[in-house]
């Protein structure tokens, strides 16, 4: 991988990272203020988000999740690494 794959490739990493952690929290805050309107907004929007970043790293480095959550290229890509969780 050449230096500025490298760096796309930790820079989507940590994006998809910083992503999981808000939803983490709003879906704690959520659990007990079920009628915020602007957090469940603010949730959705960070899904969409999420979703976005992780088809664009699907799309240059392989499937994130496994038991069918995403797709594989082919040849097989779980058989290649580093895996997401390695880094």
């Amino acid at each position: 991988m050449d230096k500025a794959t490298n760096d796309e490739y930790y820079k989507l990493l940590c994006e998809l990272q910083a992503l999981d952690f808000v939803l983490v929290e709003l879906t704690l805050y959520l659990d007990t203020h079920p009628t915020d309107m602007p957090a469940l907004q603010q949730f959705n929007q960070f899904a969409q988000k999420r979703q976005q970043v992780a088809a664009a790293y699907e799309v240059k480095f392989g499937p994130l999740l496994q038991f069918g959550h995403s797709f594989s290229r082919f040849p097989w890509q779980w058989s290649q690494s580093p895996w997401p969780w390695q880094v």
